[in-house]
C-alpha cells in the first residue's frame, strides 16, 4: 500500500516553509520503495507527497502526485483500480 502525505494551509495560508515535507515523506518510505515525488501549489498552501508501492502498473508511468494542466493542478491517489480492466472496456 502506498504512503501519503500533506499539509493544507486553512483559508489558503501558506504553510510554513520550514516544514519538513521530505523527512516527512522519508518516514513512510517502507510503505512505498518503488517510488517518491512531492508537489506543492505555487501559494504553497498545499504539500503534497507520495511514495509508491507499484503492485499492479511496474512501469514508470504512474508517478505520483499526477499533474495536470502543466503542474497546476495535483492530486496524489492510495491505490490500484483493480477493475481497470472492466471500467477500461465500458469507457472504450
Amino acid at each position: 500500500m502506498c504512503g501519503i502525505a500533506g499539509i493544507l494551509g486553512l483559508d489558503g495560508t501558506a504553510v510554513d516553509p520550514r516544514v519538513p515535507i521530505d523527512a516527512m515523506s522519508a518516514c513512510l518510505r517502507h510503505r512505498g520503495p518503488d517510488d517518491h515525488g512531492s508537489w506543492q501549489s505555487p501559494s504553497r498552501s498545499v504539500v503534497l507527497a507520495h511514495r509508491r508501492l507499484a503492485i499492479v502498473d511496474l512501469s514508470a508511468l504512474g508517478p505520483n502526485p499526477m499533474l495536470w494542466d502543466g503542474g497546476r493542478l495535483a492530486i496524489t491517489f492510495n491505490g490500484e483500480i483493480y477493475n481497470f480492466r472492466d471500467l477500461r472496456d465500458e469507457l472504450e
